[in-house]
């Protein structure tokens, strides 16, 4: 009984890993030629969520999308108003599994721009305003949203229509956020506020002027520390 366990698993072990592969949605395959662009050695990972609108999705080179993500631009690929560029991710970016990124005027990712899993960014959201509408079918305003070059968004963050993001900005995991931030920020919480902020020649200073001062931390210095060098 045990060692026909052990083959069925195996069995089941192999063919999924080969569905992994073979189901991924990378360059040369039929679902890649329905994006704007599908940049080289870039890949959707199976299974995906969802994926529409791909004619109005544009993905850099060298970008990971994990497993169970949503992709998508506009109500549906039949939507009349879909945008040419609603869903832009730059090159070298690695986005978490379950994350969710819908667009219907401009969702823009920058190069290097990391995410954790279940991550969710949208361009809209419903409005309420009526009171005898079903909040549902009521259609919110849409307000483009920009990730910044370089940043890092965390475990179970939410980016809400209007957000705009500095260059390496850092996202706590968790956070709700809406607004504008600078370069060089680490914001976190319930509504999303700056924590802390680079000050050049000094380190990474607390946003309320008490506390500690983090040093700066070069990428050569990290890799000298792990290495035993430093």
């Amino acid at each position: 009984m045990l060692i026909s366990h052990r083959l069925t698993a195996r069995a089941i072990h192999a063919v999924w890993r080969r569905l992994e592969f073979w189901g991924s949605v990378a360059p040369g395959t039929d679902k890649a030629d329905e994006f704007g662009t599908f940049g080289r050695r870039s890949m959707i990972t199976f299974p995906y969520a969802a994926l529409f609108g791909c004619a109005e999705i544009h993905l850099g080179e060298d970008t990971l999308i994990g497993r169970h993500c949503s992709l998508s631009v506009g109500y549906g690929d039949d939507d009349p108003s879909l945008p040419q560029r609603g869903l832009v991710i730059g090159d070298r970016c690695v986005i978490g599994q379950r994350a969710t990124i819908t667009a219907h005027e401009s969702i823009e990712i920058g190069d290097d721009v990391w995410f954790g899993q279940d991550v969710f960014v949208s361009d809209s959201g419903h409005g309420y305003q009526d009171p005898e509408t079903p909040i549902g079918v009521q259609w919110g305003e849409r307000s483009p949203v920009l990730i910044g070059a370089g940043s890092w968004v965390g475990h179970g963050a939410i980016l809400l229509p209007g957000t705009r993001l500095g260059r390496n900005t850092v996202v706590a995991a968790g956070s709700v956020v809406r607004g504008e931030f600078p370069d060089h920020a680490v914001i976190g919480g319930v509504p999303a506020r700056v924590l802390r902020r680079f000050e050049p020649g000094l380190g990474w200073a607390p946003a309320s002027g008490e506390g500690e001062v983090r040093p700066i931390w070069r990428h050569e210095d990290v890799e000298r520390l792990l290495s035993g060098e430093a």
